[in-house]
């Protein structure tokens, strides 16, 4: 797990970023924060960093300084600006001072999805480089754990490219037959337990060194076995011991260098269909075809889940994401259909809540981070439990939010706002911003707060001023139109039409105009 220490003097930003990479990568960092280059600098010195991803303007020390100071270090970790800034002045700082990338803000995820894989292969290069000095048997090893990672790495790997980098490590063998198992223990293992748990492993599938096989970890922290024979993966498959609880998915057998990379997306994938099952154990990846595949998501439902928080409906919002994760519709479906459900629950109904309601949500979002990740659960029902426990949560504190934004008085204040500014071009989002609130939440609170949406209140606002010019004043009926807001007569006509039933003329002519 790399290291990894965002530095920006907004908290809201380090939070997100976090959020967007734990979701792409989980488990491959280890996440710090700063909000400036010298709280930076003492993170750094107290824990280390692999990778810095900083702003460049901050308070007390600027990204700049971060960087310089970081340069003139002997061992420094890898940097990535992300600044809302495109100045050159910047851009050459940063090439002096040999940083990665430069990205500028608002954040494209792809963009530095693809950094963060690209630098990541460039430092499992590097490691590789460093392994020459080993002992030539550990170092042969930890080579070939390099390249398969590496390999396991890319999308489309050259068949031909594959099996010339596997064969300098060593792996030639692989052409006479051999099985891939992944594993994942459901304890959190920490960085000095990995070795341990690989020697419990080998325990327990009999493995010896003298025997053709392969050990290690890939990028999300997972064991991986490579070995010719079925019968140490298939040990794995005994009882359960509390010592020993872990989930495993078992390729089937694949003959080739070039063909590792399909075992191992092999045993990946039937790793997954182990969160439903009960107990710990091997999933044969013959064993999870037949799935229907083309299912079409609920996100109609879960678009309903999102609109309910706050509601006091809790009751039907349990009801509904009981149908969304129906245990029969997930068994059902091949394991991208819960997958779906997940990334849409986390879009649509989490991630909208904290953008909504900014930073005061992280503490509940903290409180169950690992929902964000469907298989950091040992069961699916562990799973569901968790998600309807977090909707409840975050139900309360979207209710509680409400109440206090309306206590505060910030939409008499909005209502205050738009009686002083009705004559100009004054839009919803004009409004939002003139008392602080977010956009979204802003539209529903004041309808809650009035009775009306805004739209509908601006307008019964402005005409109920024209009607108060049209019968106090003798002002043309363009110019009450204009001093009402509405954006030319011919619309203020039609408006005051529908609404009256009489045309702004027609009305005035029943009434005795006060003359000026």
């Amino acid at each position: 797990m790399r290291k990894l220490l965002i530095v920006d003097d907004e908290k809201n930003i380090r939070a997100g970023l976090k959020a967007m990479i734990e979701r792409e990568f989980p488990g491959g960092y280890d996440f710090g924060f700063a909000a400036d280059g010298e709280e930076a600098l003492t993170r750094i010195g107290e824990t280390g960093a692999d990778l810095v991803i900083t702003d460049i303007r901050m308070p007390v020390m600027d990204g700049i300084a971060l960087i310089d100071a970081l340069h003139a270090r002997e061992e420094r970790p890898d940097v990535i600006i992300l600044s809302g800034h495109d100045d050159f002045q910047y851009a050459k700082a940063a090439i002096r001072y040999e940083v990665k990338e430069y990205l500028l803000k608002p954040i494209v995820r792809e963009e530095l999805f693809g950094v963060l894989r690209r630098m990541e292969a460039e430092r499992q290069r590097k490691e590789t480089a460093a392994f020459a000095a080993r002992d030539s048997v550990a170092m042969q090893a930890e080579l070939a754990a390099t390249q398969l990672n590496l390999l396991f790495m890319e999308r489309h790997a050259n068949p031909a490219d594959a099996r010339e980098r596997l064969a300098k490590a060593g792996l030639d063998w692989l052409d006479e037959g051999f099985y891939v198992g992944v594993l994942k223990s459901v304890e959190e293992l920490q960085q000095g337990d990995r070795a341990k748990w690989i020697a419990r492993v080998e325990e327990l599938t009999g493995l010896g060194e003298e025997e053709r096989s392969l050990r290690f970890y890939d990028k999300d922290g997972k064991l991986v076995l490579i070995c010719g024979r079925s019968e140490p993966l298939e040990r794995l498959a005994g009882p359960s011991r509390p010592q020993n609880r872990f989930r495993a998915g078992r390729s089937g057998r694949l003959t080739g260098m070039e063909t590792v990379q399909t075992g191992y997306e092999q045993a990946s994938r039937a790793l997954k269909y182990s969160l439903l099952h009960n107990g710990s154990g091997v999933v044969h990846y013959s064993d999870i075809g037949g799935k229907e595949v083309m299912a079409k998501l609920p996100l109609q439902d879960i678009q309903k889940i999102a609109n309910m928080l706050g509601s006091g409906r809790d009751a039907e919002m349990n009801r509904l994401l009981q149908h969304v994760l129906d245990i029969r519709h997930v068994m059902r479906y091949d394991i991208g259909y819960l997958e779906g459900i997940s990334q849409a629950l986390n879009e649509h109904v989490f991630d909208r809540v904290f953008r909504q309601y900014g930073e005061e949500s992280v503490d509940i979002l903290k409180l169950h981070k690992q929902v964000g990740d469907l298989y950091s659960f040992e069961q699916f029902h562990d799973y569901y439990r968790s998600v309807e426990s977090l909707l409840q949560l975050l139900s309360d504190y979207v209710g509680r939010m409400r109440h206090v934004h309306h206590e505060r008085g910030d939409l008499q204040r909005a209502i205050n706002y738009i009686h002083e500014h009705y004559q100009r071009d004054l839009n919803m989002a004009m409004v939002s911003n003139h008392v602080s609130l977010n956009y979204s939440y802003f539209s529903q609170a004041f309808k809650d707060y009035t009775g009306e949406t805004f739209v509908s209140y601006l307008r019964k606002l402005r005409l109920q001023k024209a009607k108060e010019l049209l019968a106090g004043t003798n002002l043309k009926v363009y110019e009450i139109s204009e001093q009402a807001g509405f954006d030319n007569v011919k619309h203020f006509t039609r408006v005051f039409r529908e609404t009256e039933g009489v045309t702004p003329l027609e009305y005035r002519s029943v009434r005795e105009p006060t003359q000026h």
